[in-house]
């Protein structure tokens, strides 16, 4: 059975950080692209961050600079590292495994950033 488990979201005020992982399992990890999408309220869900399972990268331009995908294949976990969040960065994020044609969504993790 295919899991992917978000952990690390919460209220953070603007300007705060957050550091969001997604634990994956029964998946071979190491032969995925990871991603974290997310999704606000009234709006579609949007890619975030991509990580390819070679190591490669890539952002959305709302993001670039602030925002960093990383993965640890010994440990199936992938993580989002958030800086210098805004109000604008609330939504549900979505951890997502890809590959070929086989996709997996995690249940999402709900970030909110407001004084």
């Amino acid at each position: 059975q295919v899991q992917l488990v978000e952990s690390g979201g919460g209220l953070v005020q603007p300007g705060g950080s957050l550091r969001l992982s997604c634990a994956a399992s029964g998946i071979r990890f190491n032969s995925y692209n990871m991603g974290w999408y997310r999704q606000a309220p009234g709006k579609q869900r949007e890619l975030v961050a991509r990580i390819t399972n070679g190591g490669g990268t890539n952002y959305a331009d709302s993001v670039k600079g602030r925002f960093t995908i990383s993965r640890d294949n010994a440990k199936n976990t992938v993580f989002l590292q958030m800086n210098s969040l805004k109000p604008e960065d609330t939504a549900v994020y979505y951890c997502n495994a890809a590959r070929v044609t086989t996709i997996y969504w995690g249940q999402g993790t709900r970030v909110t950033v407001s004084s």
